[in-house]
């Protein structure tokens, strides 16, 4: 099995990866389809994209309108400028055409052609889309569906099925170590005298060179400290309706006044562990510039865990960073294939839960454990994320889910000082927990998966 840290980790906007990047992908990937339509110039004269399920019932607050328009204009997530959306849409809101390279002029209108469907979800995911190409009387040119399916992942329909019907190792690159569970990785690390970090360095460099991966991760980690150091500066009201104040910035400056007495709380280090959190879970509401970790809604605990460990751990380097998301990548790549990151398909246990276990892993292995105490601390972190409804207020990602990162940061924190302090022997191992987590997800009643029709979404009245 082999997942790229790359893929695992990628450098988009805010508010949502499976609803807001996933949406822009999905459209870039529709729209080669209709390049090769026998003669769509001719036959072809609109295009529409209707939602499905949990994008149709959070779509507005996570923004896949505005994704899919932006979609439409050629534009891909890893490009874009936040501060440029606006006057591309309203170019676009004007034109109500496409105007793409080897495309013809389709119309498009954004206020008729992105449809909402609140019925029942496709089969396959909760987060699907359906894309047509119609001709002048309304008639089917062409018919496709897309499924984003969590951390910025699209998928087709025949693609999701291999997935989930083929043993993973049918189709792995060839890479040295292709574990695909943390039973498999334990035993590959034993047999090779190798850590997760190198293990899952090897595999990376079988797909492109070693200072490229490098490169790669050092990119990783500036994207995120420059969204914990933009968020901790930025105040005002968050957009969606809700009145969110942004609170990041007030914490931050009175952490570092207090910083400056003689009597500083010993638990102060949990408000750091916190406000990094929010300051990145406060740009992505804001629209701004994050990195899926392993998506947008669980975007704050990594780079919350790595600041810490920057910040508060001695002896920390740039080394350290590396270890730390290369390790925390391989755990996600085991969740993502043995369960699920997406808070649709599996509420946010998947979400924040894989974040923090991912983020329990990269700090264990950064601070010098075991394989064995990784995957414990991994283990600990998952298991005290196991049943947390996705319910987003107004479907938009602001509440619960700027306060939910800090506490699953927190949480990282202390699995990985409890796996530290132990010798990597536990009762739970982490394959046990993550098909815990997927059977749960199966159980767990729709209206708690990211639809915004129960929980907090619904029992919370707006003043």
């Amino acid at each position: 099995m082999f997942i790229s840290v790359f893929d695992i980790f990628k450098i988009g906007i805010g508010p949502s990866s499976s609803h807001t990047i996933g949406p822009m992908v999905a459209v870039n990937r529709y729209l080669e389809r209709v390049r090769a339509i026998p003669d769509v110039e001719t036959r072809g004269a609109r295009i529409t994209v209707t939602l499905h399920g949990s994008l149709a019932f959070t779509g507005k607050g996570h923004a896949t309108d505005r994704a899919v328009c932006l979609g439409m204009l050629g534009v891909l997530p890893q490009d874009l400028d936040p501060d440029g959306i606006d006057p591309m849409l309203d170019a676009l809101n004007t034109r109500k055409a496409l105007d793409l390279d080897g495309i013809p002029p389709l119309g498009f209108d954004p206020d008729n052609d992105v449809i909402f469907d609140y019925g029942p979800p496709l089969p396959l995911h909760a987060n699907g889309m359906t894309f047509k190409v119609l001709d002048a009387e309304g008639a089917m040119v062409d018919e496709f569906v897309f499924y984003s399916i969590g951390g910025g992942f699209v998928v087709t329909e025949s693609e999701l099925r291999n997935t989930r019907n083929t043993p993973i190792a049918d189709d792995t690159p060839d890479v040295p170590y292709p574990f695909r569970s943390a039973k498999e990785m334990l035993a590959m690390g034993q047999s090779s005298h190798c850590s997760i970090a190198q293990m899952k360095m090897e595999n990376e460099c079988a797909q492109k060179p070693k200072d490229e991966v490098e490169k790669g991760l050092d990119g990783l980690w500036s994207a995120m400290d420059s969204c914990i150091n933009r968020g901790i500066t930025q105040q005002g009201i968050l957009p969606g309706g809700l009145s969110v104040k942004r609170r990041a910035s007030d914490i931050y400056q009175k952490l570092i006044r207090e910083g400056r007495t003689n009597r500083p709380f010993e638990h102060t280090v949990v408000d750091w562990l916190g406000v990094y959190a929010m300051a990145v879970n406060e740009e992505n509401a804001a629209g701004g510039r994050v990195v899926t970790a392993p998506t947008n809604g669980a975007a704050g605990v990594i780079p919350a865990v790595m600041r810490y460990y920057l910040d508060h751990c001695p002896d920390a380097d740039k080394e350290g960073i590396r270890t730390f998301l290369l390790t925390a990548s391989a755990i996600g790549g085991i969740i993502k294939s043995n369960a699920s990151i997406s808070g649709a398909e599996v509420g946010c246990q998947g979400e924040v839960g894989s974040a923090s276990a991912m983020a329990a892993a990269g700090l264990c292995a950064a601070l010098g454990g075991t394989n064995e105490q990784i995957e414990n601390a991994a283990e600990i972190a998952l298991e005290h994320h196991l049943g947390m409804t996705c319910d987003p207020i107004a479907g938009l990602v602001q509440v619960p889910c700027i306060e939910r990162n800090a506490l699953g940061a927190v949480k990282a924190v202390t699995a990985a000082s409890l796996a530290l302090r132990g010798d990597g022997t536990h009762f739970v191992p982490l394959d046990g927990c993550i098909e815990t987590m997927r059977q749960t997800g199966l159980d767990m009643r729709d209206k708690y998966k990211e639809t915004s029709t129960g929980g907090l979404a619904v029992n919370i009245v707006e003043c």
